[in-house]
């Protein structure tokens, strides 16, 4: 066996997520939800330090899930998500009447979310695991995908 393999591990995850998209050509223009499904994969080497309660193993898979609940599942599950170029008083309105709302600088399609979970993950993973690919699936049939291979020029 190689005694230093490089080996991607994925967990995954699910929410649910109003949003609109404004200047949409279709129905999706509306306010309306999704059950989302997200898959996170990150690669790394395993630990080899015997002592290590953590031996074996890449990253603990409990560790992975903290990390994309706070930064993705803890705070877009349950919300309404829209640009934040709506009016104020449309704004305003929803939340004397909706807790969970965030306002994007960006139109929230899968495509462009996808981008900014990959950068909030990344930014939270521990020194040597790499973030290599996330997936999130919109409805049954449709799904965005991001390669860390396809994204080398992200900061």
């Amino acid at each position: 066996m190689n005694s230093n393999p490089y080996i991607r591990i994925t967990k995954e995850f699910k929410f649910e997520m109003a949003h609109a998209l404004p200047g949409y050509d279709g129905l999706c223009k509306n306010i309306h939800g999704h059950s989302y499904e997200l898959l996170v994969t990150v690669a790394g080497r395993p630990i080899t330090d015997i002592s290590s309660p953590k031996y074996g193993m890449v990253m603990d898979f409990g560790d992975l899930k903290k990390i994309v609940r706070k930064e993705i599942v803890d705070k877009f599950d349950h919300s309404l998500v829209l640009r934040n170029d709506y009016s104020s008083d449309l704004i305003d309105k929803l939340k004397e009447n909706y807790e969970r709302i965030i306002l994007l600088d960006y139109q929230p399609t899968s495509e462009l979310m996808i981008a900014d979970f990959a950068q909030r993950i990344k930014e939270n993973l521990p020194k040597g695991i790499d973030l290599k690919y996330l997936l999130l699936r919109e409805t049954v049939t449709s799904f965005a995908e991001w390669y860390a291979d396809e994204n080398q020029d992200e900061k």
